[in-house]
């Protein structure tokens, strides 16, 4: 790329806009082997940009092939730095928190392309007037950038991944098919995965054939998905409920099989009753459950007239108390694991909700409560601070709130519980 005193093009004495202009893409390419390096990319995108605008100006009506090289030069470099500029954008806005923000950024990364395809027009441009094989090399070299650059865009993959793997969060498949039915995103699944089939048998059961795409790398991050619902929720939050109970469980009524694992349960006791969540995850541990906090939450619903029932994960026997209900680990159990698990575990807590006196869930921020927030489950989910991203479902899911663990939070709780069991 450097401007060389021994190139054909050159001239014996260059006029000083010539000089200049080769200097500054002199400069430019002596930092080539350090663009990895903070700050030293936009310095040397800044020094392109110069020498661009300098030998533009430069050239003006008259002919100079040593204009016309240095130019090419720099347009060539500048098609392979927006090809990398356009690649380095995009893998950040596939992974930004908001759709929002996700859309802004692939706008950008559209601008950078177009820089790229412009570079690339302007050297061919300049290789037909110059006419050399050199001249034809660096052309094709911004071609070959610009033609990357594009296909960047072309090749962005709008589908979310339905995570079947047990290691991910079982919850997060019940926010994709949401915002599939609610906004009909895409849907992909990972070929092979541990419960493949049971995640294409509950999207298939819930009318999202039609949402499924071959899988691909890169996907649109699922941080996006609480945004969408939300949004549907705040257009209608009655018919984006009904929408979502249609599609999860389904016009036929749970199979007897399941009506008698809950007899066999929760028994025949029309008590009232409370779901407590528990989660002991290795994945951000900072939102497991307290056990001491869960203590007091089963005393609160005691007091309140409540019988604690405890789902999720494993919990210490010596924490529930004789009138509470046991249901952690039940997930575990081969009715629950079946390729219809994803459905039946819904239909759990809606019978424990219809036939059982569920009147509420309260738990940690686990995606697992989420899918029967959606189906309308009165939900409390505890939280260090705002969460960004269900904080988005207050005032638009209904019955959801957030309550954040500052001094006075179980007063919160406490009043909360009394209006449940009224």
């Amino acid at each position: 790329m450097e401007y060389s005193s021994n190139s054909r093009h050159s001239i014996a004495q260059p006029a000083p806009d010539v000089q200049k202009a080769a200097d500054l893409l002199a400069e430019a390419t002596t930092l080539e082997g350090r663009l990895h390096l903070p700050g030293v990319r936009d310095d040397y995108r800044a020094r392109l940009e110069q020498v661009v605008l300098l030998a533009t100006d430069a050239m003006g009506d008259r002919e100079s092939t040593s204009l016309q090289w240095v130019l090419l030069q720099a347009q060539a470099a500048r098609a392979e730095d927006a090809r990398y500029g356009a690649g380095q954008l995009s893998r950040g806005s596939q992974r930004a928190p908001t759709l929002e923000d996700c859309e802004d950024g692939w706008q950008r990364v559209e601008e950078i392309v177009c820089t790229a395809e412009g570079a690339a027009l302007e050297a061919a441009r300049l290789a037909r007037l110059l006419d050399t094989a050199e001249a034809r090399e660096m052309a094709h070299r911004a071609e070959v950038a610009a033609t990357a650059a594009r296909a960047i865009v072309l090749e962005r993959n709008r589908a979310y991944t339905f995570h079947a793997d047990p290691g991910f969060s079982f919850g997060e498949g019940w926010y994709l098919a949401a915002a599939a039915r609610l906004a009909g995103v895409s849907i992909q699944i990972k070929p092979a995965a541990a419960q493949e089939v049971q995640a294409k048998r509950f999207l298939l059961d819930a009318g999202l054939a039609e949402s499924l795409r071959p899988y691909r790398p890169r996907p649109a991050s699922p941080k996006h998905l609480t945004h969408i619902i939300a949004a549907a929720f705040q257009e209608d939050g009655p018919g984006a409920q009904q929408i979502l109970r249609a599609a999860f469980l389904g016009d036929k009524s749970p199979s007897a099989s399941l009506r008698s694992w809950i007899d066999g349960h929760v028994g025949g006791d029309p008590a009232q009753k409370v779901l407590l969540w528990v989660r002991t995850a290795d994945h951000h541990v900072e939102r497991n459950t307290c056990f001491d906090e869960l203590r007091q939450l089963a005393e609160l619903a005691l007091k309140a007239g409540l019988t604690p029932l405890f789902f999720g994960d494993a919990v210490p026997a010596d924490l529930v108390p004789t009138s509470a209900i046991d249901l952690t680990l039940c997930w575990k159990k081969p009715l629950f694991q079946r390729p219809d698990m994803r459905r039946v575990q819904l239909q759990l807590l809606e019978e424990l909700r219809c036939r059982h006196g569920l009147v509420g869930q309260i738990g940690v921020t686990t995606a697992g409560m989420d899918g029967p927030a959606l189906l309308g489950l009165p939900t409390l989910y505890l939280t260090q601070e705002p969460n960004v991203r269900l904080g988005k479902w207050v005032g638009a899911v209904p019955a959801y709130q957030e309550v954040v663990r500052a001094p006075g939070y179980f007063d919160i709780i406490r009043t909360t519980l009394y209006q449940w069991q009224q």
